[in-house]
Parts: C-alpha cells; sequence; structure tokens
C-alpha cells in the first residue's frame, strides 16, 4: 500500500484567509485559551496524572474525545473530538496553564468553507504539521499556520490528504518514537473477525510497512524503540487495557486506563503515554509513566 498525497487546498486557503482577514497561527490560539483546565483523579490502576474538561464538555452527547497527542516538551497537548452528525474539532491544551480551547477544522471551499466530515480517532501532531485519521480517506493534514480567526471562534483548514492505494482502516494515527526519520504509526480497530493490522509510514506519505498481530478493539499505538504499547476499550462502565511489548508477544494489562480509552501518544520529555477518553461524563486526559509496563 502506498499513500498518495493529493493536490493541495492552497488557494482555497487562502482565499478564505482573504475573507477572515488573514491567518493568526496556532500562536493566537494558545494566547487566547478560553476554557478551564482541571486536575482530577481517574478510575484506573495505573498511578496517573488527569485533568478534565469544563461542565459542558464533559457532560456534551454531540462531541466526543477521540485522537491525542503532545508536544515534544510534554507541556501542550491537542486533542480531536468529532461529532455526531458532522464534524471536527481540536482542542488545544496548554498544561501548566491549565487552560483550552476548540478550534473547528474545516475543508476550504471555491465560496468559503465546509466542516470536515470525519471519525478522527487519531491524531499526530508533528510540527507544524496535524494528522488527522479518517478511516477509509485515509490521513488529513492541516499546518497550524493556517489557523484564521473566524466570527464564531477559530478555524484550521486542511490542507491536502494523504490517500491510501488500497483499503485499510486509519482507525488511529500517532507518531513512531523508535527511528530519528519521522514516522507515523497507523492502525485498524475491529473485533475478532475483522482485521486488526498497524503500519509505518514516513510523515511525507510513499510506501507504508504493514504488521499483522494488532490487538482486538485497538484504539491506539505507539512504538517506542522496540517497544510496543496500544490502548483497548472494553465499553463505558468497564476500566480499559493497555498492551504492551513486541508485537506477538504483547502482554495486556487489565484496568491499566480508565473506561474508554481512545489514541494514545508518547512525550520524550516526560517518557509517559497520554490518552483521552470518550463517555460523557467520564472524561479524562491521562498520563502514565510508560516505565510501568
Amino acid at each position: 500500500m502506498h499513500l498518495t498525497r493529493t493536490a493541495a487546498l492552497t488557494a482555497e486557503i487562502d482565499a478564505l484567509a482573504t475573507r477572515l482577514g488573514g491567518r493568526v497561527g496556532l500562536g493566537a490560539v494558545l494566547g487566547d485559551l478560553d476554557r478551564p483546565l482541571r486536575r482530577t483523579w481517574a478510575p484506573c490502576l495505573t498511578p496517573h496524572r488527569a485533568w478534565t474538561w469544563d461542565r459542558a464538555d464533559r457532560r456534551d452527547r454531540r462531541w466526543w474525545p477521540q485522537g491525542v497527542s503532545v508536544a515534544a516538551s510534554g507541556r501542550r497537548a491537542a486533542v480531536s473530538w468529532y461529532a455526531q452528525g458532522g464534524g471536527v474539532r481540536v482542542s488545544f491544551l496548554d498544561l501548566d496553564e491549565r487552560r483550552y480551547r476548540h478550534v473547528e477544522l474545516v475543508v476550504p471551499t471555491d465560496t468559503g468553507s465546509a466542516p470536515l466530515r470525519a471519525h478522527a480517532g487519531g491524531i499526530a501532531w508533528h510540527g507544524d504539521r496535524l494528522y488527522v485519521a479518517a478511516t477509509q480517506a485515509g490521513l488529513w493534514v492541516c499546518h497550524t499556520d493556517d489557523v484564521l480567526r473566524g466570527p464564531d471562534g477559530y478555524l484550521l483548514p486542511v490542507s491536502h490528504r494523504l490517500a491510501p492505494s488500497e483499503p485499510f482502516r486509519f482507525s488511529f494515527v500517532g507518531l513512531d518514537g523508535s527511528s530519528e526519520t519521522p514516522r507515523l504509526v497507523l492502525g485498524e480497530y475491529g473485533p475478532s473477525s475483522a482485521t486488526r493490522r498497524l503500519a509505518h509510514v514516513a510523515v511525507e506519505g510513499g510506501a507504508v510497512e504493514m504488521i499483522e498481530g494488532g490487538v482486538v478493539r485497538a484504539q491506539g499505538a505507539v512504538r517506542v524503540g522496540e517497544q510496543w504499547y496500544v490502548t483497548a476499550s472494553h465499553g463505558p462502565k468497564m476500566p480499559g487495557s493497555l498492551w504492551s511489548g513486541r508485537l506477538g508477544d504483547l502482554r495486556e494489562h487489565r484496568y491499566a486506563l480508565p473506561m474508554g480509552p481512545e489514541d494514545l501518544a508518547h512525550d520524550p520529555a516526560g517518557d509517559r503515554l497520554w490518552t483521552v477518553t470518550e463517555h460523557p461524563h467520564r472524561r479524562w486526559v491521562v498520563a502514565v509513566k510508560r516505565s510501568r509496563f
């Protein structure tokens, strides 16, 4: 399988930027965080750090947290949400200031923009690029310098897509910490009767290295050195699992994560694994020490 870059939507982004008064970039968002992020405790057996959203976001049944990615410093994070009925937003978090703000992802058009329609089950934040998992469609790519200020909040237009040459469910995406060359980890969510493949690919796309042996109901995966880490969910009431080890010899750590764990990320600075949980009233951003697994 190959991932091929589609034509960039540069002209459409430029036109949208002109309508809205120009690009403001991610720095404007990080300097204008409008919601409180609260430190808390989450129900799991692993010692952890946890944060939760404001009251409205904790209980919202339209928007569901899905993907997580952490800046290399471990001080900032991004979380994707999909809306039932259509739409994707990304929350940018400042973990020191304990504040966050939502940014809507849009597809720029000749006449304006339209909401991005994707599940956004995983994201990867690498430099000024944000990769968004889009199931059968591959990966959408945004450039954070393209952030715009709209009448109802901040917008981030998608730039292009990395389109697959053959069927693969892009359920989640993360950064591969096993190589000096930046790469992405891809994965498929599925029951025991479906394919549950993992894969590697360069951040620019190209040839995809397929890996068999994924976990049932996997929600996110990262690789650090030769070690793999995979989240798995067990519904809204049962705490989640974290699998760790070499592929082919993964060990399940039951109750290691709160109920409803989704995507997975690793921050090199703190050597922590990060996940986000999705169910209303049980929504946390959680970080655990990788050395525990």
